[in-house]
């Protein structure tokens, strides 16, 4: 397949390591992009996470610098620090038989070694603004020959507050410079800082939403929050993927990690509050198969790069689609089909309506699995009052008394208030059958309904009692 890539005038050396490391076929992005990037110009790319963006930045850089060089002619900039170490791995692997050497910089590492790393000489660094700018002020490290800038996830790294960094580091490289910016998304300041630094860009935009989603079974699941955990053990119990598991919050993150882990899950958790060597350990025991399972948050897991992830679930669901898509987009690549389930609580379903609107994708209405017969669930189904009730608070059951145990509304109501101890404002509407009747009670009183009811035998008949699902 190296014919393909040389086709989009690719470096044979390049292509040659592309080919070694199992790319089939250039992905949209590449074949728009690299093109324009190797006859010199400055782009502006819209592309997600998960569309071949290090393969496209990689093969312009590396087929237009010279290697074996003391300081960088190429730059580029990450928001994260895994996602710096991992495009310099990327670049190192496409830089087989080139010879060119990048070298990581990113902060919560020592600053000595890379200082020794950068004295041995260096051609490409990717490296996070923070750290890069430190750098520079230091006078460890010289800009002055840098030939290309990349800004990757341009507007994640704005979104972090890095604005001020990002234009330091720009007026320290030669003017004379290309620029490729990459960004899922085209915020005014990104629109400014094309005006500011860039010449002529061009403007690149590859359906990101469709690349990202072509390969993914989108899935959602009505659960609501204490039967999340049931739910989530159902599907790693019967499907044993290799999962990405997010959270909206690092407690939460830490409560599930544990959570698993007392049920001997092979699990670990990821975010930010973690030391930056123990993060590494993390990414590399997930990639190296170590652990089946990561629980990350959205800025913990930014710009993860592992193409054999099965499942991306949403254990907490996002609430933008930018968000939505940069998760699910971790899964399905490298031609692999993948699975995205979203676990949506009832006040959270309208997200699901939004996203398809957004996407023109469909994201399935999916049951839990089904457990074996005979086979215990590893953490036990509750009732969960707050995803049966309706806007007001009231859930609906059924109970074992109607028209023909002689019983009308007043006489349940009154049989209901006495036998749980449940207040009258607490009981709505009630619907007489002729075996058994339906009666709304407040979410508050539920396990009353359940637990306390049926204890009290009315005219000597015991009385079963029930909850409804919502419609």
């Amino acid at each position: 397949m190296i014919s393909k890539f040389l086709d989009l005038g690719i470096a044979e050396n390049v292509a040659k390591a592309i080919d070694e490391m199992g790319w089939e076929e250039p992905s949209p992005i590449q074949e728009a992009a690299i093109p324009a990037g190797l006859k010199g110009y400055d782009l502006i790319a819209q592309a997600q996470t998960g569309t071949g963006k290090t393969g496209t930045f990689g093969s312009v850089i590396l087929s237009t610098i010279p290697s074996g060089q003391k300081v960088p002619s190429a730059i580029v900039l990450e928001p994260t620090r895994e996602l710096a170490v991992q495009v310099s791995e990327e670049l190192g692997k496409m830089s087989d038989f080139s010879g060119h050497v990048c070298v990581p910089i990113y902060g919560g590492a020592s600053i000595e070694r890379q200082v020794d790393e950068l004295e041995e000489g260096v051609d490409i660094i990717a490296g996070t603004p923070g750290r890069v700018k430190d750098m520079i002020e230091r006078e460890y490290l010289d800009l002055s020959r840098i030939k290309v800038i990349v800004m990757d996830e341009s507007d994640r790294m704005l979104d972090m507050g890095f604005i001020d960094d990002i234009e330091f580091i720009f007026k320290q490289c030669p003017a004379d410079r290309q620029m490729l910016m990459f960004s899922a998304t085209m915020p005014e300041d990104i629109k400014r800082l094309a005006t500011d630094y860039m010449k002529k860009p061009k403007e690149i935009n590859v359906s990101q939403d469709e690349v990202v989603l072509d390969l993914i079974k989108e899935y959602y699941i009505s659960v609501g929050r204490r039967n999340k955990s049931w739910a989530l053990t159902r599907i790693l119990d019967i499907d044993e993927p290799k999962a990405l598991i997010f959270c909206q919050t690092i407690k939460m993150v830490d409560i599930l990690e544990q959570r698993l882990k007392e049920h001997h899950y092979k699990v670990e958790a990821l975010h930010g509050d973690m030391p930056q060597k123990k993060r590494e350990r993390v990414v590399d025991d997930f990639k190296e198969g170590e652990t089946d399972l990561l629980i990350a948050t959205d800025v913990a897991a930014r710009g993860l790069d592992i193409d054999d992830i099965s499942y991306v679930i949403n254990y907490d669901m996002p609430d933008d689609i930018h968000t939505y898509i940069h998760r699910i987009g971790r899964t399905g690549r490298a031609g692999r089909e993948g699975t995205a389930v979203s676990f949506v609580t009832s006040e959270e379903e309208y997200l699901i309506r939004e996203f398809e609107l957004r996407t023109g994708m469909k994201i399935e209405k999916r049951d839990v699995p089904e457990a074996e017969e005979g086979s215990k669930d590893t953490i036990r189904k509750v009732t969960d009052y707050d995803q049966l009730s309706d806007p007001f608070g009231m859930v609906m059951f059924e109970v074992g008394l109607g028209k023909a145990d002689g019983i009308g509304k007043v006489k349940l109501a009154d049989y209901i208030m006495r036998a749980g101890r449940i207040i009258d404002a607490a009981i709505g509407k009630i619907k007489i059958g002729e075996e058994s009747s339906t009666v709304e009670v407040h979410k508050d009183f539920g396990n009353r309904m359940l637990m306390d009811v049926p204890k009290m035998r009315y005219r000597g008949k015991k009385v079963s009692v029930k909850v409804l699902e919502r419609d």
